[in-house]
């Protein structure tokens, strides 16, 4: 690997490109009905992702570029109560013909952090939720206290905090200024695991300081680690540019997007032995390497559907597959 510059929050901020957030208010950012594996076998949940309006987290993560759907206030008190009922009345305006009995309620932050989340609003949120078997919040490792508890007590149903491990590379995990190790990851695993609440995870594909080889290995370690700690649900995510950060260290030769042939790779090799769920994330498929107009869709679907099924896909013949 290429040693890496390291980058702190101000150095983080400063590198951001001009962008508009959004401003507060009660309606979500985004309402999305999506499918996801259930579990290894093959079965499938139907899941209500709602993307929130919310205030910024206080890590400053060299990869993220969610602080884009973010506003700079504290989250106001009754916004994001507001923001779900919208969304779960929206989504059951539309009359589809199953429910989802899964809900994602992601804020580009954590949700158990009072300036994101006011804690006085987590029962009121809690109380819409009596119709879903599975809640997944999302939240930093280091952000493990007793509220956590108090929602899961108040949701009635299954509770499942996303967190991020991104990388077990000993010298990358540092550098993305994520202010976490893999012992804080451990211990929030076991914390959330005594207490009857999964764990799900994002694992990055080629974070910066990595070759397309090493990307690819210390893709699959990152997993095999997430599996020891017993998260039920790994997501691959491949490396994405667009929060300056990351296009800084492009330009002094740390960082190349990845391959879709190296997602591919990486997803057959964890599936057929895993212990937990692994999916690759296909957000911005089309921004990744080494498609063509005659592939792309073909390999985006295969994917999707292995996700699914949670078995290996049917490779690609196309000649572009073999090309950086």
């Amino acid at each position: 690997m290429t040693a890496l510059p390291r980058l702190d929050n101000d150095a983080v901020v400063a590198l951001r490109p001009a962008a508009i957030r959004p401003s507060t208010g009660n309606e979500p950012l985004h309402v999305l009905h999506e499918r996801e594996a259930a579990d290894r076998s093959g079965a499938v949940a139907e899941v209500l992702t709602v993307l929130l309006r919310g205030s910024e987290c206080r890590f400053r993560c060299v990869m993220c570029d969610l602080w884009k759907s973010t506003h700079l206030e504290p989250t106001p008190k009754g916004s994001l109560t507001a923001q779900i009922r919208s969304a779960i009345g929206q989504h059951n305006a539309e009359a589809r013909p199953e429910a989802p009995k899964w809900i994602k309620l992601y804020n580009a932050s954590n949700f158990f952090a009072p300036a994101n989340v006011p804690r006085e609003e987590l029962k009121p949120i809690a109380s819409q939720l009596g119709a879903f078997e599975r809640v997944i919040v999302e939240n930093h490792p280091k952000l493990i206290h007793d509220s956590i508890l108090r929602f899961r007590d108040a949701i009635g149903g299954t509770l499942e905090v996303a967190m991020g491990l991104e990388t077990v590379h000993p010298q990358v995990l540092p550098a993305l200024n994520k202010q976490m190790d893999l012992d804080d990851f451990q211990r929030a695993c076991d914390w959330l695991h005594r207490r009857n609440i999964d764990v799900r995870t994002f694992v990055l594909l080629r974070p910066p300081g990595l070759s397309e080889e090493e990307g690819i290995q210390w893709c699959g370690r990152s997993i095999e680690f997430a599996q020891r700690a017993g998260v039920r649900h790994v997501s691959v995510i491949p490396l994405r540019a667009g929060n300056g950060a990351v296009e800084y260290l492009q330009k002094l030769g740390h960082f190349s997007p990845p391959l879709a042939s190296s997602l591919e790779q990486v997803f057959d090799q964890a599936v057929p032995s895993a212990k937990s769920i692994v999916t690759v994330d296909l957000w911005d498929w089309e921004r990744l390497r080494g498609t063509c107009v005659d592939c792309s869709a073909i390999r985006h679907s295969a994917l999707q559907q292995a996700n699914l099924r949670q078995t290996r896909r049917q490779p690609s013949s196309c000649p572009c597959d073999a090309k950086p």
